[in-house]
């Protein structure tokens, strides 16, 4: 006699049964709203955890970086040497005082800048496939492969390994776009607008406890030959658990009949080069290429995301510097401030950002960026905690707002085939920016001094609102 199902086979079993229901459910175009609203709920859900559980085991490294970068340092490895190189004719070229904090900050936004540059490879590429293969199978490989990157970083003991593990998980870290992929197919407007939203929330929430969960492991683990065994462990159960729920409740939300075809050598080319991301040319290589207005809007929403992230990131870099100088902060005080920070964001983003109509995106994003010029100010002035904190509020304000709004717009504007295409690229330029504005913001900051840092930065604020003003009429109506 055959022995019963036990109760896990019953529910994978009733899991892949509503996934079919779903998609089957999605791909009927006789559904009332509120049936759309009510299925794209279950997925803005699913979504969220499946994000929440990748970025938790993304950023339980933060805090111990410093850490292990010290361990490294002490060790006769090659690769190590050849890049605290770099980082030594950066820190002598632009005035950095030669001291074991800065040396951590620099050599860890290297491996960041390097980090982020694959992924400015990877994410358009990524969203590209998923345009042809479905959302779901691109977020199952790329999960597979931050696993790959986790179980590398558990079994390291050298440096040259540690270097790999940030290798594959830069490489293989698209899951950011796939989701917003995801969430630009939800048929409802209301529905991609709360979506975005949550995303944020989950990168809020994501960057506040992840951290703290590893800054416990620099408090109470023992550093052996394999660098913070524990919580690389940890980072791979995160992810597994996380293959397993988009395996079991993470429906395909990409129509079958608007798959996009094969994509040649040309659209390659397209999705690599950075000038071609800026113009977006693999939309305007679709079937269904955008019309002249929508797409000067979107070429124009990409460039606005690309200097927002290019200041914005800027600071995030620089602020450490500012709070060790001028406040002589621990590691501890950073950690608050960033849970500070995190939650202030992720407050707003459930809040306000959840609740925004369709409409009020650029004026929102218009708004949000303005502020930052006074929190800049703020902060790049402050003699106290207390003014310091007020700049931060400001800040953390912004940056709720900005990003999930600019990916509800430019969401907006990809053709129904490609969506993956539209926002990976949009992930892309983000990934250049980050990669690129420590590096100007801390140059700026130890030649010219702090307080011309962020004066300046908050000057430069006025170029992405300038752009904004060229299209905020335009893509109101378009909206409405």
């Amino acid at each position: 006699m055959t022995e019963p199902p036990d109760s896990f086979t019953i529910y994978g079993c009733f899991c892949f049964s509503e996934i079919i229901v779903i998609e089957q459910r999605m791909s009927t175009t006789g559904m009332s709203d509120e049936e759309s609203l009510k299925l794209s709920t279950k997925i803005i859900k699913v979504v969220f955890v499946t994000l929440l559980l990748d970025l938790l085991g993304f950023t339980l490294i933060l805090p111990l970086l410093p850490s292990i970068l010290d361990h490294y340092a002490q060790n006769e490895d090659g690769i190590y040497r050849s890049m605290q190189n770099i980082v030594d004719l950066f820190r002598e070229a632009v005035g950095i005082p030669l001291a074991k904090k800065y040396n951590s900050v620099l050599f860890g936004g290297l491996i960041g800048s390097l980090f982020s540059l694959l992924q400015f490879v990877s994410s358009p590429l990524a969203g590209t496939l998923s345009d042809r293969y479905g959302r779901r199978p691109l977020l199952i490989l790329a999960t597979l492969g931050l696993m790959t990157s986790y179980a590398v970083w558990a079994v390291a003991q050298s440096f040259s390994m540690f270097l790999v593990f940030r290798v594959i998980g830069g490489i293989s870290k698209s899951n950011v776009s796939l989701c917003t992929a995801v969430m630009a197919d939800l048929p409802c407007p209301k529905a991609r607008n709360r979506g975005m939203a949550m995303i944020g929330v989950a990168f809020s929430l994501g960057f506040t406890v992840g951290p703290l969960m590893g800054a416990y492991f620099t408090l109470n683990n023992r550093i052996t030959e394999n660098v913070y065994h524990t919580p690389a462990v940890l980072a791979l159960a995160f992810s597994a658990a996380d293959l397993v729920f988009i395996c079991l409740l993470l429906p395909e939300t990409l129509k079958k009949d608007v798959k996009t075809p094969c994509s040649g050598f040309r659209d390659v080319r397209d999705l690599l080069s950075p000038l071609s991301l800026f113009r977006f040319s693999a939309v305007t290589r679709s079937t269904e290429p955008p019309t002249k207005e929508r797409m000067r809007r979107l070429q124009v929403l990409g460039l606005v995301y690309f200097c927002y992230l290019f200041l914005f990131s800027g600071l995030e870099f620089s602020l450490s510097f500012l709070t060790h100088q001028r406040f002589h902060f621990t590691s501890m005080q950073q950690g608050k401030m960033f849970f500070f920070i995190g939650i202030l964001m992720a407050l707003i983003q459930g809040g306000y950002a959840r609740r925004m109509k369709p409409g009020q995106h650029i004026q929102a994003v218009s708004m949000a960026i303005t502020i930052l010029i006074p929190a800049f100010i703020l902060i790049g002035l402050s003699w106290n905690l207390t003014m310091l904190y007020a700049g931060l509020a400001l800040y953390s304000f912004a940056a709720a707002v900005v990003v999930p709004c600019l990916s509800t717009l430019v969401a907006e504007h990809g053709s129904v085939n490609q969506k993956g295409t539209v926002m990976g690229i949009l992930r892309s330029l983000g990934s250049l920016a980050r990669a690129m504005g420590p590096i100007v913001s801390s140059s700026v900051y130890w030649i010219a001094g702090a307080q011309t840092c962020f004066l300046l930065t908050a000057a430069s604020f006025v170029v992405p609102l300038v752009l904004l003003k060229s299209i905020g009429r335009a893509e109101e109506g378009h909206e409405d």
